[in-house]
């Protein structure tokens, strides 16, 4: 199953993934619960300020691709949604975890990953994370991916994959180290074009003089 999520929508998926392990007597989630969570400052990343027009389009959105389901509970007149990944992968409860961290929090080192999910999935220690992660990573089509080290640090990080593949690092910052080296060497180029115009301009003033102080003997 190949999906390709935007930014709102990796955010309204892991807000419904994160509610449904941590507050699952307000799950599923109506509208403005749906709001509430994608907005929150607590384990955010970035931290969005989004108004109920696009929440309400991309629950839309993720229900025409089968990932999210409006449900109208017999207690209740107010719609509410519900994720569908479940039905669409058979996820462990320690793969959930993981996912839903990656989806609301980005790239994260498996040291990150263990700390932050206590609440929905206690690992007993890094190697069972990696485990997780490694299930993830050989699901098909693959859902995670370890990025290249940023300098630095020791711990690699790992990037979901549900919205495409993951730009690498090192190239990013080749680029701007690059684009760097464009921009000094351009400004080395237009010192030594201003140097080279001053020097000629004094060897004409030269010309000039000696010219001049020629003319005194002739």
């Amino acid at each position: 199953m190949n999906i390709t999520l935007n930014e709102v929508e990796c955010r309204v998926l892991g807000s419904l993934l994160e509610k449904e392990v941590t507050t699952p007597e307000y799950y599923p989630l109506s509208l403005n619960a749906v709001v509430n969570a994608c907005n929150q400052k607590s384990n955010r990343d970035p931290v969005m300020n989004l108004d109920e027009g696009v929440v309400r389009q991309t629950l839309r959105s993720l229900e025409g691709q089968a990932l999210v389901r409006s449900v109208s509970p017999a207690d209740s007149r107010v719609t509410k949604y519900e994720h569908r990944l479940q039905e669409a992968f058979n996820f462990y409860r320690h793969e959930i975890a993981i996912l839903c961290l990656l989806l609301l929090r980005g790239p994260q080192t498996p040291g990150e990953l263990r700390s932050r999910s206590e609440r929905m999935h206690s690992f007993d220690d890094l190697s069972a994370v990696q485990s997780s992660l490694q299930h993830l990573m050989r699901r098909e089509p693959p859902l995670v991916k370890p990025l290249p080290r940023q300098p630095g640090t020791k711990e690699t990080r790992y990037a979901h994959l549900l919205s495409g593949d993951v730009a690498q690092a090192e190239p990013e910052l080749k680029v701007k180290a690059d684009t760097l080296d464009r921009s000094v060497d351009g400004d080395r180029v237009r010192q030594l074009e201003e140097e080279i115009a001053r020097l000629k301009n004094e060897v004409a003033d030269l010309k000039q003089e000696f010219a001049q102080f020629r003319k005194q003997f002739e």
